[in-house]
């Protein structure tokens, strides 16, 4: 066993003090860089900073005195947490600090037996860019870790720190032990939930951006041709997605085999699903208006307009939607029932005003009715929105002929 020489402790605390205003600097400036580098996250993290305090330094210190090091250099004196939503960010998270900066060490922690407990956490040491060393000066530390963890590892880590770390002793009885590694199963498991129940939800997105453009479509085909005979057809791709939850039996599941038969043009499978969903009577009406809100479009696909209606219809009734009144005002105007589709325009437009597209819509409606006035109005209107829309630079064109202008 090598001999020990105990360090000048007032010494150690002035060095470390004296800088202790250039690391915290070095810190904010690399944590506005990780930001930056995690910008492109679809669920922004949270970001911390974790400066270590001399006692604690000082208990490392000695701790790495003890062992074989000649000079203990502690790593950790500078720290960022990167705090996830979910756990599908923590790996993407990972590659993009490795990218913008230079890793000089990755750790994975957690590894745990199933009598044991502890945080999961990726543990990152980079390097201290050049120019900012540079400009802040040195520290006698030219790493910063960064540890990429969930949000529910963090607040296990922020309890297992005062719990075990900082403590005097830590618990030592296979009763305790089991408690507490019973909380980190539950946390962990909880994680693991949110994970799935957000990957549920980017599936069911997924599948209503399908079903939407495949309804944007329709519309296009069915009143734009009322117009103009030379606009561009664009045929939308059929999913190849096969449903996961065939029989199942819940509203979710249920509502995503619809979504996939919609976006697969099988209507009406689609249509005795959505119909298979209100016969189960969802107890909240706004999911009611939901399903009757896309019976109507597989509805409207199949070319049956009134039943489309009648859809759009009981979803208004049950929740005002901007977008409900917007398709029924559409459905009308394929039947050219030109007044009350621009009654259906208004009503979408009082409930949002900012629709470029609504504009043009029911600016087409005048035209069909013969106000070209009310029609050019709604048309500028809409080009004040979307100034580079092709479409309505022609419709105006159009108006603009009629009207002599």
């Amino acid at each position: 066993m090598k001999d020990i020489i105990t360090p000048n402790k007032g010494a150690l605390r002035q060095a470390f003090e004296s800088v202790s205003k250039v690391r915290s600097l070095i810190v904010e400036d690399i944590e506005s860089r990780v930001k930056q580098a995690l910008s492109s996250l679809s669920s922004p993290p949270t970001l911390k900073i974790r400066l270590k305090e001399f006692n604690s330094y000082y208990k490392k210190y000695l701790r790495l005195l003890k062992s074989d090091v000649a000079e203990p250099y502690i790593t950790d004196l500078m720290g960022i947490r990167v705090i996830c939503p979910f756990i599908e960010d923590i790996t993407r998270a990972e590659t993009l600090i490795k990218e913008h900066f230079e890793v000089i060490e990755t750790e994975q922690k957690g590894h745990y037996t199933f009598k044991e407990f502890g945080y999961e956490s990726i543990h990152l040491l980079i390097k201290i860019p050049a120019d900012i060393a540079r400009e802040r000066g040195q520290t006698g530390c030219d790493v910063v870790e960064v540890q990429i963890r969930t949000i529910l590892q963090d607040a296990w880590a922020e309890v297992e720190h005062e719990l075990v770390y900082k403590a005097e002793f830590s618990p030592f009885d296979m009763p305790m032990k089991r408690k507490l590694a019973a909380v980190n199963a539950s946390l962990s498991l909880a994680d693991i939930i949110f994970q799935e129940i957000r990957g549920y939800q980017k599936q069911l997105n997924s599948q209503l951006e399908k079903r939407r453009e495949t309804f944007y479509q329709k519309i296009e085909e069915s009143t734009d041709a009322l117009l103009f005979s030379d606009i561009a057809r664009q045929k939308i791709e059929q999913t190849k997605e096969t449903s996961l939850h065939k029989g199942s039996g819940s509203i979710d599941d249920l509502l995503l085999d619809a979504l996939y038969a919609h976006n697969k043009n099988q209507f009406e499978e689609a249509i005795a699903l959505y119909s298979q969903i209100l016969e189960l009577k969802p107890e909240k009406s706004a999911v009611c208006s939901l399903i009757y809100k896309h019976r109507g479009m597989a509805n409207f696909a199949q070319s049956k307009y009134q039943d489309a209606i009648d859809d759009f219809t009981h979803a208004l009734d049950l929740d005002r939607s901007y977008k409900t009144a917007y398709y029924r005002g559409v459905v009308r105007s394929v039947l050219k029932e030109h007044s009350e589709a621009i009654d259906d325009f208004t009503l979408s437009l009082e409930l949002n005003p900012f629709q470029a597209f609504c504009l043009f819509r029911r600016g087409q409606a005048y035209y069909h009715a013969g106000d070209y006035p009310q029609a050019l109005s709604d048309c500028e209107a809409s080009l004040a929105m979307e100034p580079q829309n092709e479409t309505v630079q022609k419709f105006r064109a159009l108006l603009q002929s009629k009207l002599k202008m």
